[in-house]
């Protein structure tokens, strides 16, 4: 894949996707040179192993037929990925639906198993060089449990949060793939640059606050987020916006490697890939939108 694909794609999975190999072509009138005519044995073949001459209508009706598109030639379409996205979402809101309608207790403790089965499948996922239907709908199981713990925690904290982070998520969704689909907003190689360097940071503050969270430092459940004001406001607005932003982004890394690999003819297997880089992006947006409306929410 090209400069600016999402990093689950690149130099792993799409490598050595390759298309698939081309539809013989067939034409009128006189053969190719060194090709043989229908009816006639080829040099050193028997002549009754030649094929009969086929008739004006059996030509005409092959003339006729389309074309073979990617569908029948078991190349990537972005029908494949829609629907595998499509699959891979359900089992995300069914596992997010088990954990709404069980003892809180209990949708706790599904909660720490899906973050933690989430994060190494999605280890596993990534690294892995071809797809795994199985493993990527388990993933998405996992972090279904952890999104709807999530949501349930924080509901319970700030009613009407959790409704508000599907919104704001199908938003931020809908707005990208448009303005993708315009031309507007591209993965050019300069702002992919300016996204790692953004990200890096975002992962260095992200780790950070997390050890102060875990060692009692900061007594916020949001650790520096919701304890350190700047003007007024709270750092994890700014952060959470900037997190917003990279989300987003990455979305738009997601559509062009999908772009990609349709174009480049990658077979259709990596519709998976594909499904599972959307997947990991849509769950990253939403923890960022729910935790942005949570700490606006406390800090009322």
């Amino acid at each position: 894949m090209a400069l600016g694909g999402n990093p689950i794609f690149n130099g792993k999975n799409f490598r050595g996707a390759t298309q698939a190999p081309p539809v013989p072509s067939y034409t009128h009138g006189q053969p190719q040179y060194g090709q043989p005519q229908y009816g006639q044995p080829q040099y050193g073949q028997p002549a009754w192993a030649a094929q009969p001459p086929m008739t004006s209508d059996q030509l005409q009706e092959m003339y006729n037929q389309p074309a073979a598109g990617p569908a029948e030639t078991g190349r990537m379409t972005f029908d494949d990925v829609i629907v595998k996205t499509a699959a891979c979402l359900a089992v995300l809101l069914l596992g997010a639906a088990v954990t709404l309608f069980v003892a809180p207790g209990t949708a706790n403790l599904l909660m720490i198993v899906g973050a933690l089965g989430g994060f190494a499948l999605g280890m596993v996922n990534s690294f892995k060089k071809q797809p795994s239907p199985a493993l990527i709908l388990t993933y998405a199981g996992l972090e279904g449990l952890f999104l709807g713990g999530l949501t349930r925690l924080l509901d319970g904290m700030f009613p009407g949060v959790g409704l508000q982070a599907v919104i704001g998520t199908l938003a931020v969704f809908g707005v990208t793939l448009a303005l993708f689909k315009s031309g507007k907003v591209r993965a050019t190689p300069k702002a992919v640059r300016f996204f790692m360097i953004a990200m890096l940071g975002y992962l260095v503050f992200a780790v950070i606050n997390m050890v102060l969270v875990w060692t009692g430092a900061v007594q916020s459940p949001f650790g520096l987020s919701s304890s350190v004001h700047i003007f007024g406001i709270p750092l994890g607005v700014f952060i959470g916006i900037l997190a917003i932003g990279l989300a987003a982004f990455s979305l738009v890394m997601d559509f062009t490697s999908i772009e990609q690999g349709v174009r480049q003819g990658a077979p259709e297997k990596y519709s998976w890939t594909a499904a599972f880089g959307l997947t990991v992006t849509l769950v990253w947006l939403y923890v960022e939108i729910i935790r942005l409306l949570a700490i606006l929410r406390g800090d009322d």
